[in-house]
């Protein structure tokens, strides 16, 4: 308890240091570059006040994965169109008047690309989560969740009244030893068996890069007849040869996830969220679910710029665009992460994932690495406490297929810089530099 205060006042005392490193307001479309709105202090931090002045810098926050975040020649006129016809909200729930043929052409385009009989889509992807887990499961049901998965996830689990328990972040071996142990005690008290057990796991996990081993997940949760739960909100559209997700590119057949759920904010450049399953389970959470009984649908134009997206990555729009950025996010994601290795960065995550987060560990470089960035035009994400361990903050990388092969180089050459000066260099940097562009960028 008494540790846990001193945390907590620690983070309080310290968060108006480095206030100015959250919450910068942009002035443009989320893409490769774009325009940071510059601000001031005149009272150490407590207020930040923005000024009319922009910086153009290189984005390495947004988690514009594969480019829609911003004008798409397929998308952009459709999205145009759909909002002169329909406007820019429902202004009413999916079982009152917010079904429009748009969302139900979004629903059979989500099932046909994720590969499930059925799916319903919802509003915001965070409640898709925090939502949906109390309506699958209540008291006398058991919710074994990865240690590390999302807020909405343990908020979700939360409130659904069931029993939670936790194994070692993306550790199957553990997963197996909680399932068997909680199989033979049972419910609290009565020790009767419980009335369903999920498990709760992420496809790529946002704050560490890093790809959930699926095929071992479904594998135990067959052996020991629990559900599987799968979070894609930072996977589908990103990873797999057609963009279809860790199912796609670990080889998992999806009919061997009970219950998959994805957001259309990452790699779609949209909104909202989605739970995929079978027929009888989404009719079901559209019988009980509070999001889709209560809450205000997506926008149309919203979900017309996913539906286009997914015609675009499927290649239904006539061109091979969508195969090309793909590609790209996988070259890029690749690429940037062996060279930040290179440069002795402690870089988390694993090959193929365009999430990379960069150790800082203490939380005075949060300000010195974010701010020194900035100054060289180049917009990151920096992350300390409560969101991570006090002791293990870090900058969070993400990477887009809408960035060029220079675009990255001179964003390693900023980091670069910045790491020696930040003295976040943890490891011995390999002798080789890093590719160099024709025309030497320099920096201020």
């Amino acid at each position: 308890m008494q540790t846990s205060l001193l945390v907590d006042d620690v983070y309080c005392l310290s968060s108006f240091c480095f206030k100015d490193c959250f919450e910068r307001p942009i002035s443009s479309a989320p893409d490769a570059w774009f325009d940071v709105v510059e601000r001031y202090s005149n009272d150490n931090n407590k207020t930040l006040k923005r000024t009319t002045k922009t910086s153009r810098c290189l984005n390495l926050g947004s988690y514009n994965y594969l480019g829609f975040g911003s004008f798409d020649e397929y998308c952009t006129p459709r999205v145009i169109e759909s909002l002169k016809k329909f406007s820019a909200s429902t202004c009413s729930s999916r079982v009152d008047a917010g079904t429009t043929s748009v969302h139900a052409e979004l629903e059979e385009c989500v099932t046909r690309f994720v590969g499930k009989p059925a799916a319903v889509v919802f509003g915001m992807g965070y409640a898709t989560n925090s939502a949906i887990i109390p309506v699958l499961i209540g008291k006398g049901g058991l919710i074994i969740s990865d240690s590390l998965n999302h807020s909405s996830i343990v908020n979700g689990a939360r409130g659904s009244g069931a029993t939670i328990r936790v194994f070692q972040h993306n550790t199957p071996s553990h997963l197996e030893r909680v399932l068997r142990e909680q199989i033979a005690e049972g419910q609290p008290r009565t020790h009767r068996p419980w009335k369903k057990i999920i498990v709760v796991v992420e496809g790529i996990y946002s704050m560490e890069g890093e790809i959930c081993h699926l095929p071992e997940v479904v594998a135990i949760c067959k052996k020991y007849k629990a559900y599987v739960y799968l979070d894609e909100a930072h996977s589908i559209g990103a990873i797999g040869k057609t963009g279809k997700g860790i199912c796609e590119l670990l080889g998992v057949d999806t009919a061997d996830v009970d219950v998959m759920m994805g957001t259309f904010t990452k790699s779609f450049g949209s909104c909202g969220g989605y739970i995929a399953g079978s027929k009888e389970l989404i009719q079901y959470l559209k019988h009980q679910c509070p999001a889709h009984l209560y809450a205000t649908s997506i926008p149309t134009p919203s979900a017309q710029q996913i539906i286009s997206a997914i015609k675009v990555i499927l290649g239904e729009d006539g061109s091979n665009r969508g195969a090309q950025k793909l590609a790209r996010i996988r070259e890029n994601s690749n690429f940037f992460r062996a060279e930040l290795q290179k440069m002795g960065f402690e870089v988390l995550g694993d090959n193929d994932s365009p999430v990379m987060p960069i150790m800082l560990y203490n939380p005075a470089k949060i300000p010195a690495f974010s701010r020194e960035c900035l100054r060289q035009k180049v917009a990151v994400v920096v992350v300390g406490f409560p969101a991570t361990p006090l002791l293990l903050a870090r900058a969070r990388i993400c990477i887009s297929a809408s960035h060029s092969r220079e675009d990255l180089i001179r964003a390693l050459k900023v980091i670069s810089k910045v790491g020696d000066l930040s003295g976040i260099k943890y490891f011995p940097a390999e002798p080789k530099k890093i590719e160099q562009s024709k025309n030497d960028i320099k920096l201020d």
